[in-house]
């Protein structure tokens, strides 16, 4: 059998793959304390499932236009200007099945074959996977830890060449917790205007932040850079909503147009019914996502204590998503219960087996130093999956 070598160059998600043995072991009857998901453990609210089936009741069950409903792309013009100081029209949003889906669909019409895109590292998983699809190049630029894993402009300038096309900008950022200040985003778009390149900004975990930070969304630093980006955002992980897949991207008229060509040969609209909750989760009411982040703040405070209690673990302090990103390099060449760690990936594996518990590499992300923990799980798995850590690497 003769398979593309469009597919077979494609790896694996990382952590979905983590995700699935540690279910294959719980069904073996083991206990997984699963620090690998990046989704929400609180249920969807109730008003937004009840809109849903309110919707099926009243028939919302066929067809939508290709780009989302009307109504949910005015919700989301209202969000974007509420939240973000973004002024859009409907015919500049573009709902999609999930924010990957609209990540997807921007790097399609944007990027051309042997296009170079600028993805800094440590990176969610699918950016690189997703440029490859397109026949690019991702060129990764390695952030530091002492600099909170940001990206700076004088990076992107070494990282330009005649074929530079698209920066990805994720910020809050999955798996490091970065939030760019306001400063901060205003010196990259100075950059990138004068280079005269795209910006693809992933700003699912904008409402997951923490300290009294505010996210600032690159477009709306000035019209010149907002004419060069499209926004991606969603209600997955605000809402809870991971497995209703409603993304939405946010971009000129012209690219908006493009991403809705391209969508309607590929999956034609987004869930009718997912559409009518999205809805009724930008509009209706917020005390649930004010909840979460407060839940998830407590348990953030918690897990930075509790690493910073293991002997040569180094853990930044994340400013928003729900996920720590420890430096384990402190434990490589040693010999812990029987196996010699030479990675963040032997790490993991160990931790799995060994431990019971479920962390993603930092090879998924671009740097095997470290491991990803989420903390979007309960209080009582998150002290077991640590106390269960500390005594394979302890002792």
């Amino acid at each position: 059998m003769r398979l593309s070598s469009r597919a077979m160059g494609i790896s694996p998600s990382p952590t979905l793959a983590v995700d699935a043995r540690a279910k294959e072991l719980a069904s073996a009857g083991e206990r997984i304390i699963n620090f690998g998901v990046g989704e929400p453990d609180f249920d969807t609210p109730e008003n937004i499932k009840e809109a849903a089936a309110q919707a099926m009741s009243r028939g919302m069950t066929k067809y939508t236009p290709v780009p989302g409903i009307l109504e949910l792309r005015k919700a989301i013009c209202e969000k974007l200007f509420k939240d973000n100081g973004l002024e859009y029209q409907p015919g500049e949003i573009v709902v999609s099945c999930g924010a990957k889906h609209s990540l997807y669909n921007a790097i399609q019409v944007l990027v051309e074959e042997g296009d170079e895109v600028i993805v800094p590292a440590p990176y969610w998983v699918t950016y690189v996977e997703q440029i490859k699809l397109a026949g690019a190049k991702p060129v990764v630029i390695q952030t530091r830890p002492e600099n909170g894993f940001k990206i700076l402009p004088e990076d992107i300038v070494q990282a330009l060449s005649p074929d530079t096309r698209l920066l990805i900008l994720n910020t809050p950022s999955n798996p490091t917790g970065s939030v760019y200040t306001v400063a901060e985003i205003k010196a990259l778009a100075e950059v990138l205007i004068t280079a005269g390149i795209w910006v693809l900004s992933d700003e699912i975990y904008e409402k997951l932040i923490y300290d009294g930070a505010r996210h600032t969304s690159i477009a709306a630093v000035s019209p010149e850079i907002k004419e060069r980006t499209i926004v991606v955002n969603g209600v997955s992980k605000a809402y809870a909503m991971t497995g209703w897949r409603i993304g939405y991207a946010a971009a000129p008229a012209g690219v908006a147009k493009a991403m809705t060509g391209l969508q309607s040969h590929c999956t034609s609209n987004p869930d009718s019914i997912a559409q009518a909750a999205a809805l009724e989760a930008l509009r209706g009411p917020q005390q649930s996502l004010s909840t979460m982040v407060a839940a998830f703040a407590e348990r953030r405070e918690y897990i930075l204590q509790r690493l910073d209690q293991v002997p040569g673990i180094k853990c930044g302090r994340p400013g928003g998503a729900f996920y720590v990103f420890p430096d384990v390099s402190a434990y490589f060449g040693r010999r812990l219960n029987h196996t010699t760690v030479a990675s963040g990936t032997d790490l993991a594996a160990l931790l799995l087996e060994e431990a019971k518990v479920a962390v993603v590499p930092g090879a998924a992300f671009g740097d095997d130093r470290f491991v990803r923990i989420s903390y979007a799980t309960s209080f009582e798995n998150i002290k077991e999956g640590l106390n269960r850590i500390a005594t394979v690497l302890c002792g």
